[in-house]
């Protein structure tokens, strides 16, 4: 994913490589670096002609790493909803929005956790229920069927371990 530039660790990082390709003249590269970082075009060329003052902010630096990481995952339904859970934490907690853009930290490694979570805490669903369901029912014939998805308050528990390394998930 970060290919030509490598991953950044910050904000900070990402407007002084994008300075450095700024300041060589090379319009290009910097389009690149904004590119591979997930950071709107529009605002690289704003960048470049010197209208805006940094390539990038904290919050769309990890947005950027976001909106790369999800299109990476190829990631649908629920999921993509825990995505937008992230991204709402990002924009209203500056802390979440650098931890999100630090090195090491992906949104595989999240999503993981999530669904060990899920795993270990799954709840069998009543036969009854199974009974009235088009498919299920046709795939688990007479075993018992569990579903596991962390409820909210999980889910930012361990977003907040797994980017902050807060609690005991560190």
């Amino acid at each position: 994913m970060w290919d030509k530039f490598g991953e950044f660790d910050s904000a900070e990082e990402i407007n002084r490589a994008a300075a450095a390709q700024r300041d060589e003249g090379d319009k290009e590269a910097l389009l690149a670096l904004a590119k591979e970082n997930g950071i709107d075009q529009e605002d690289a060329e704003d960048y470049a002609e010197g209208i805006l003052e940094e390539l990038t902010t904290p919050l769309l630096a990890a947005l950027g790493k976001l909106k790369l990481e999800k299109e990476d995952l190829k990631l649908g339904n629920v999921l993509l909803d825990w995505v937008e859970e992230l991204e709402k934490a990002c924009q209203e907690s500056p802390g979440m929005a650098a931890a999100v853009r630090k090195k090491g930290k992906d949104l595989a490694g999240y999503i993981a956790r999530l669904a060990d979570e899920g795993f270990e805490h799954k709840a069998t669903v009543s036969k009854q229920i199974v009974a009235k369901t088009q498919k299920v029912k046709g795939f688990v014939g007479s075993h018992d069927f569990a579903i596991g998805v962390p409820d909210k308050a999980t889910r930012a528990r361990i977003m907040r371990e797994y980017y902050l390394g807060e609690g005991a998930g560190k």
